[in-house]
């Protein structure tokens, strides 16, 4: 039996593998090997390491961590998660028939981005398409950037981009603008479009150029960011029982300060358990939820 099962291998996974290694306990990594940045180019405002692909980044971390004699890491799709009864300890089964168990289970099976449907986003995501403007404005900064509304929290969203270019924020019919909003949407030097998007053109290379318009007319952009809707990445923090709590953009795992979910012994890290994402919030939830795990182990060998 394993210490500890981790779900998901991407930052957050590894990063909490990582602690528990170091911790010389027995930690299995499953991970299917898709992670939520897979599409970006780029990895930016990560300290130490900005500009890296996230890719080259995800492989050296898995290279370090299979130094570590406790640690194993598959690539395998996992199937189920499930708590024993009666006990502190948990079933784990992959795709391809494979039975584990561990005395702590650890998440981090991250987000899916439900993009808008909208002719020539797709080829664009993480290329001149994004949700993090912390982790793409800067290169795209003082010039044309748009924001495409999905929820009422995009006009909000759009002056915080403000910051990094001169805005557009495109309604999309996702969203109404009340007069108090555009007023600040103006404060903030803000254009507002309101005629539907038709199509995002540009290069073949993935650079965007224009929004073109249903009205038939076309705004020149460099970038477009989206505070995209979301679903969770696995059902298995649902099938365990734990609860949710709701966001405007989907809903999250709820988690106590040390990531543990209200399922004893279940804990969550990184995107599927925060409103806030990037490289650094997800590698932070992971070593917390990988020190958690670990102290809890402690504990309960203490009280036997």
């Amino acid at each position: 039996m394993e210490d500890v099962i981790v779900v998901g291998g991407s930052f957050a996974g590894l990063s909490a593998a990582m602690y528990l290694a170091r911790a010389r306990r027995k930690v299995l990594v499953l991970d299917s090997g898709r992670p939520r940045n897979r599409y970006s180019a780029h990895s930016h405002g990560v300290l130490a390491l900005d500009g890296r692909r996230g890719s080259e980044v995800l492989r050296i971390a898995r290279t370090q961590l299979a130094k570590y004699p406790t640690a194993t890491l598959v690539r395998v799709e996992v199937r189920h998660a499930v708590k024993r009864d009666g006990s502190l300890s948990f079933d784990v089964e992959t795709g391809k028939g494979d039975r584990f168990a561990s005395r702590r289970l650890i998440l981090a099976t991250g987000l899916v981005d439900q993009r808008p449907s909208i002719p020539g986003l797709e080829e664009r995501w993480g290329k001149s398409v994004f949700h993090c403007p912390y982790c793409d404005g800067y290169e795209f900064g003082n010039g044309p950037i748009g924001v495409l509304a999905t929820v009422p929290l995009s006009v909000h969203f759009a002056e915080i981009v403000a910051d990094w270019g001169k805005v557009t924020l495109f309604t999309n019919q996702a969203i109404k603008v009340d007069d108090t909003e555009r007023a600040s949407l103006r404060r903030r030097g803000i254009r507002l479009e309101d005629s539907p998007v038709s199509t995002l053109e540009g290069t073949s290379d993935g650079r965007l150029e224009r929004v073109r318009l249903e009205s038939g007319g076309a705004v020149p952009v460099r970038a477009l960011f989206v505070a995209t809707l979301y679903r969770q990445g696995a059902t298995f923090a649902q099938d365990l029982g734990c609860e949710f709590v709701e966001n405007p953009r989907g809903p999250l795992v709820k988690t106590d300060e040390s990531k543990l979910t209200t399922v004893p012994g279940v804990y969550a890290a990184g995107d599927m358990a925060r409103p806030t994402h990037s490289i650094l919030f997800a590698t932070s939830d992971g070593a917390t939820a990988g020190t958690s795990a670990h102290q809890s182990l402690v504990t309960e060998e203490h009280q036997r």
